[in-house]
């Protein structure tokens, strides 16, 4: 394509290779906001979400009732022991046996709670992602051209992979983590009261100082997780960019450098992720140590206390399983808002992504666009990508329905820039555009691109069938009309000649054809489309000269009796054009037949004849 594509690059680093994953580093700029929205997307499953959150305090309820049971089993069994050896009673196994039963019965109570309840938040999950992923790919279809031009592939793909796994996953592991931990927090703290508020106030006083050494930790890891991200995105380009431009690698010879571009940013990288790795990984050794000084003490207290009649043995016993479940949900809550981060950055990019502004679909009244006829008429248009910076000053030009209109010019003139404000990829800045005699913006978008047909420089072909790629054109056609449309672009005999024929499946990229053939190939798409104007945007530039020739035939009969609009660098190819229009730095320089402009002696004879200089002709 020419050169007057002005695309606003963004950093490398939010490939699709999962550059963006949710990370301990990564935070959303507006916290509370996001998860506003993300609050109200969630809307719809508010019923779903209060059988969660019952279940799964149910189920905490049971859970946490069992260690007490236990300790009366325990104490059960330490008193009937003590009896037996002083010859007053023995050990009443039917009484434990009961409680042992009674307690099995309510963790499966417990058991069967949590599962239900992992049950409904996994489907609330995945339809919120399958509707994001939904709402997303409706979204790419309402917005504007200059969206796509001025941000990487990658970083587009992110947020419809990525973004959406990352929310989806840290979603439903965050909000049944976060209700258990915290109804096992508040259980767990009551029934330690109701056994020891004494032992209960050791246990409590222990844990600032786990959480004390924990953020140290965190607070030194936190800058290598960002670097782990930053440079995770930065090794993601490099891999897609190396993969992509492999040919041009090995052409100029550059394996070398780019190996030894790819090993320094992953020695960064390894430095980066050990280091937060190794910090991270300190948190539990440290949790459990602290833990684990906090039963010593809960052991001697509650020994002593069960030696003065306070409380059982097993009352003991049950302390210390609820100081471990006491420390357990604090740590997971610290999990959880890593994941709540990563959640929340998440959402925050789609919901960004999902209020980008919109193309107007149409206006309040719109003309038709069935029985366009094909005039075109460019009224003083003006236009830059970026207002501030116009490109094309005052174009004007008349074009009459079948007319076939050459738009000729160097690199940067604004040729391909006319075709994209033909289509309203992008809408003038000032004069108008008017197709039979109505301006464009008085269309509706989606009928007025009907009425184009359209072939580009860059192919573009879809993985499936070679009858698929050329009946995309016009998706109601007979193979009939499918192979007729492939013999009027000459692509017929070579398809004939491919293992499979039409039935031949294209990879991902197209590549198991030539560039050559893949150019035929969207020629046949548009001559199948029949529309009424046609835009041809250096549509033989990638063929030989003899294919040439017979694609300029083929062209010659498609383009007759339809407005059609040339452009090309090759000004041996347009030399039948009904119209030529010379552009130079946005503005119509000349305008005529070939012959006439060469008889002018202008810019445009100077740009002819050094085409033939050029090549030796």
């Amino acid at each position: 394509m020419s050169g007057e594509n002005k695309t606003i690059q963004t950093p490398q680093g939010h490939g699709p290779m999962g550059g963006r994953r949710g990370m301990p580093g990564e935070k959303a700029k507006d916290f509370k906001g996001t998860i506003g929205k993300l609050l109200s997307y969630m809307g719809r499953y508010k019923a779903a979400l209060v059988f969660v959150l019952l279940f799964a305090a149910a189920s905490t309820v049971f859970s946490i009732l069992g260690p007490k049971i236990l300790g009366n089993a325990t104490t059960e069994l330490f008193e009937g022991l003590v009896a037996k050896i002083q010859g007053t009673g023995g050990i009443d196994f039917g009484r434990i046996g009961g409680i042992l039963l009674f307690l099995l019965g309510m963790y499966l109570l417990s058991a069967l709670f949590s599962l239900v309840q992992g049950w409904i938040m996994t489907g609330i999950a995945q339809s919120m992602s399958y509707r994001m992923r939904r709402d997303i790919s409706e979204k790419i279809h309402r917005m504007p051209m200059k969206y796509f031009e001025s941000r990487t592939v990658g970083e587009v793909l992110s947020r419809i992979t990525n973004d959406v796994d990352t929310m989806g996953q840290s979603l439903n592991q965050s909000i049944t983590q976060l209700i258990t931990s915290v109804a096992t927090l508040i259980g767990v703290f009551i029934m330690m009261l109701t056994i020891s508020p004494i032992m209960t106030l050791i246990a409590v006083v222990i844990l600032p100082v786990s959480m004390a050494l924990i953020s140290v930790v965190m607070r030194h890891s936190q800058k290598y997780f960002q670097d782990q991200q930053k440079y995770l995105g930065v090794i993601n380009g490099q891999v897609e960019e190396t993969y992509s431009g492999h040919n041009v690698i090995r052409a100029f010879n550059r394996e070398a450098a780019v190996t030894a571009e790819f090993n320094a940013t992953n020695a960064t990288l390894f430095r980066s992720a050990w280091k937060s790795q190794f910090l991270s990984g300190m948190m539990m050794p440290i949790m459990n140590f602290v833990g684990n000084l906090g039963y010593v003490a809960v052991a001697i207290s509650g020994s002593m206390l069960a030696v003065n009649g306070v409380i059982t043995v097993g009352d003991i016993q049950a302390f210390i399983q609820y100081v471990r479940n006491f420390t357990q949900p604090i740590n997971q809550i610290a999990q959880v808002s890593n994941m709540l981060q990563s959640m929340a950055a998440a959402a925050e990019r789609v919901f960004e992504f999902l209020d980008e502004e919109e193309e107007q679909p149409t206006t309040d009244h719109p003309v038709s666009a069935e029985h366009i006829h094909g005039q075109v008429t460019f009224d003083h248009v003006r236009f830059g990508y970026d207002p501030e910076k116009i490109i094309i000053k005052d174009f004007s030009a008349r074009v009459e329905p079948g007319q076939t209109v050459a738009i000729v010019g160097p690199t940067g003139a604004g040729k391909t820039t006319m075709v994209k404000l033909l289509m309203r990829f992008y809408d003038v800045n000032g004069g108008a555009i008017l197709v039979d005699g109505h301006d464009v913006r008085d269309y509706d978008r989606a009928q007025l691109r009907e009425s184009f047909g359209m072939v580009l420089q860059d192919t573009w072909l879809f993985q499936g069938t070679i009858m698929e790629n050329i009946r995309y054109g016009r998706l109601d056609a007979t193979d009939e009309e499918v192979i007729a449309a492939a013999k009027a672009a000459h692509v017929h005999h070579f398809i004939q000649t491919l293992p499979g024929g039409y039935q031949m499946e294209l990879n991902e990229d197209a590549t198991n054809i030539s560039q050559g053939q893949k150019q035929l190939l969207t020629i046949a798409r548009a001559i199948l489309a029949d529309n009424k104007i046609l835009i041809l945007d250096e549509a033989t530039s990638s063929v030989d000269t003899r294919t040439e020739h017979l694609i300029q035939a083929a062209m010659n009969n498609l383009m007759r009796g339809r407005t059609s609009f040339v452009i090309a660098h090759r000004l041996s190819t347009i030399r039948d054009a009904d119209l030529i229009l010379v552009m130079r730095e946005g503005d119509i320089v000349e305008q005529g037949t070939h012959e006439e402009l060469l008889a002018k002696g202008g810019f445009y004879a100077e740009l002819y004849n050094s085409q033939f200089e050029d090549v030796g002709e």
